[in-house]
């Protein structure tokens, strides 16, 4: 017997950065009847759930036999579990990991008529030439720069050719930060990285720009959005009845210096910027992205809450200096 009456909502990745969010969003809405799927090996990522209220945990290659004979039992999947490194070499791994599993969870959910949610990427868009729009009629010119976005678009164009984008939810997060991102290592945020730099050495360092004539040092555009708010908006979906591909940002145009002097704001202490080469294995690098956020805008769904600097305030002040948890 189930510990709770409701449906489960499955959760990829759950005990990842973005996963361990929507769980905590899950939970504040007052749904626990999660299962949490993932990989957690030797890591600390288990740190992320603790807290948190879920049934139980499963490894991600032992998911398939747990779902045998629960079509019944299941309510939706918020497929989050992917490998996100932007420099993962490794094109079989990520096509394995990030695309073929999630064809056949996609399957498996559609065939027995579960919602299902899934996370694309704001790297399928590549260097942006064609924009940043969620609608779908540029969705096979797109070029992704690095085989993580490639690998992520090969599925939404697998969506598209087997006509299933208006049965599926596919979000798209633009650059995402905040709490319970530890584990990640060199694919944290630069936040993480810019609080001990700036406390150690009184600096913080900004990759010089690549397209001078176009950004001035410090000055390459990100779309940046807190993990608070993406956990509400990714959740919003279990509750209406969208369907198709949304971006997840802000649509607002921030710069890397913007987030730097968010960072020295947080920290109240005086510290310089200092500028310094890419590192050479960053060659596919977007010095511009933003999201449209006109479908989201259109449809009144959920909206970011936070500006730039009160998340970079709450982040630093709240989580980092005392390396707590959300």
């Amino acid at each position: 017997m189930k510990m709770f009456p409701d449906k489960y909502i499955v959760v990829t990745g759950g005990a990842g950065f973005i996963g361990s969010g929507v769980i905590r969003a899950l939970n504040a809405r007052g749904m626990n009847n999660i299962i949490v799927v993932d990989n957690l090996g030797t890591t600390e990522k288990w740190k992320n759930l603790v807290g948190k209220c879920f049934l139980d945990i499963l490894h991600k290659d032992d998911l398939f036999d747990w779902l045998e004979g629960r079509e019944s039992d299941i309510e939706a999947f918020i497929h989050l579990g992917a490998c996100s490194s932007t420099v993962e070499k490794d094109a079989n791994y990520l096509l394995e990991n990030n695309f073929r599993y999630s064809v056949r969870l996609a399957e498996y959910a559609l065939e027995a008529g579960h919602r299902f949610i899934y996370a694309s990427s704001a790297a399928t868009y590549g260097d942006g030439a064609l924009g940043f729009s969620d609608h779908h009629e540029a969705l096979d010119r797109y070029a992704p720069l690095n085989m993580y976005g490639y690998s992520k678009h090969l599925f939404d164009l697998w969506l598209k050719n087997q006509h299933l984008l208006d049965k599926v939810v596919g979000l798209k997060y633009f650059n995402v930060f905040g709490p319970n991102e530890y584990h990640k290592g060199r694919m944290a945020s630069a936040i993480l990285k810019m609080v001990p730099d700036a406390l150690n050495t009184g600096k913080i360092r900004l990759f010089k720009s690549s397209e001078p004539n176009k950004y001035r040092d410090g000055e390459q555009v990100r779309d940046f959005i807190y993990v608070k708010d993406v956990a509400k908006m990714t959740i919003q979906f279990l509750e209406n009845e969208a369907y198709g591909i949304y971006n997840i940002g802000t649509g607002k145009e921030q710069t890397w210096k913007q987030l730097a002097q968010a960072v020295i704001t947080a920290l109240d202490k005086p510290i310089t910027l200092e500028y310094i080469d890419m590192p050479a294995d960053l060659s596919g690098y977007q010095n511009y992205t933003r999201a449209v956020m006109v479908k989201s805008t259109n449809e009144r769904l959920l909206m970011p809450e936070t500006s730039l600097e009160n998340a970079v305030i709450d982040y630093v002040r709240n989580y980092i200096l005392p390396h707590k948890y959300w």
